[in-house]
Parts: structure tokens; C-alpha cells; sequence
């Protein structure tokens, strides 16, 4: 995705004000809108760094959950389940990691009804060097230090909690 010109104000700032004169709650309304704003800032950038080896972030998710599977597969299911999207979305992902040769459906090997999504060695390979290019990217967040990275993740845990995303 090409980069914009840089606003010469701060949006969230601006519409913090406005969002005070209608209804208050302006730090929750600053917190959410730049937690949001900035996930797809990284986000774009992240796919940006992927798109050369043929990957968005959503594919790259993918292959790397079933790299870290004991055994490289698992049902389309579960893998919804951990990437908390839409089993359509997962449908899709797969479809186009096996258009490229990434993964491949396979039959369950004791409930027919269930299918796996198994990565290939093309596809273990693809994650290796696309994690590589992330590494070197600083995941989209070079700005920051080792320091602030914790806070983020130390910030964002309880949240993560009380919605339900794991247990303490």
C-alpha cells in the first residue's frame, strides 16, 4: 500500500476534541481510536513487507501457527479458533497458501468430516525467510525500544484477559 502524505494535524487529536463537546468519555474514545489507527498503520506496513514473498499478514499467521503445530497440520477449525477470525476467512487463507504450494488439504486421519491444513516445505521455507524480513523490519515497530515494546504488551494483557482471549 503507498504511503500518504502525513496529515499536518493529529486526527485522533482533532477528533477528540469535537468527540468532547458531544459525548465525554474522550480518553477511552483516544485509547481505542489509536490502538485502532495504528494496528492498521503496522498492519499495512507489514504487508507491505510481505508482499514480496507472496504473503499478507493473515497468510503469514497461518503458516506460522502450523510451523509451530506438532505436527505442521491442523483442522481449519482450530486454526480459526487461533487466529480468532471467520471460518470463511480461514477457507480463504488456506485456498490461497495451497494455490502457491504453502499448504495442502489433507483428510483427517480418524474423522472424515474434518479436513487439515498441512504446511509444505515450500511453505516452511516461505515462513522462514518472510520471518527473516520481519525481524528486519522491527514488525513495523523500529520507532519504538525494547522498553516501550514490553509496556505495550504488558498494557495490553489485561485487556486481552477480560475479553476472553485466554486464561490467567
Amino acid at each position: 500500500m503507498a504511503r500518504h502524505e502525513p496529515l499536518p494535524f493529529d486526527p485522533i487529536e482533532e477528533a477528540a476534541r469535537h468527540w468532547s463537546t458531544r459525548w465525554g468519555a474522550v480518553d477511552g474514545m483516544r485509547a481505542v481510536t489509536s490502538l485502532m489507527r495504528t494496528q492498521q498503520l503496522v498492519l499495512n506496513e507489514l504487508d507491505d513487507t510481505l508482499r514480496d514473498f507472496g504473503l499478507t499478514f493473515a497468510r503469514y499467521e497461518a503458516l506460522v501457527l502450523l510451523t509451530f503445530s506438532r505436527r505442521g497440520s491442523l483442522p481449519l477449525g482450530k486454526m480459526g479458533e487461533r487466529l480468532q477470525v471467520h471460518p470463511t476467512s480461514v477457507t480463504s487463507i488456506v485456498r490461497r497458501l495451497e494455490v502457491a504450494s504453502l499448504v495442502r488439504r489433507v483428510s483427517h486421519p480418524t474423522d472424515r468430516r474434518t479436513v487439515l491444513a498441512e504446511i509444505t516445505d515450500l511453505g516452511r521455507e516461505r515462513v522462514s525467510t518472510a520471518t527473516r524480513a520481519l525481524i528486519g523490519a522491527d514488525f513495523g515497530l523500529g520507532s519504538l525500544g525494547s522498553a516501550e515494546l514490553t509496556a505495550i504488551f504488558d498494557v495490553l494483557r489485561p485487556v486481552r484477559l477480560a475479553a476472553g482471549d485466554f486464561t490467567g
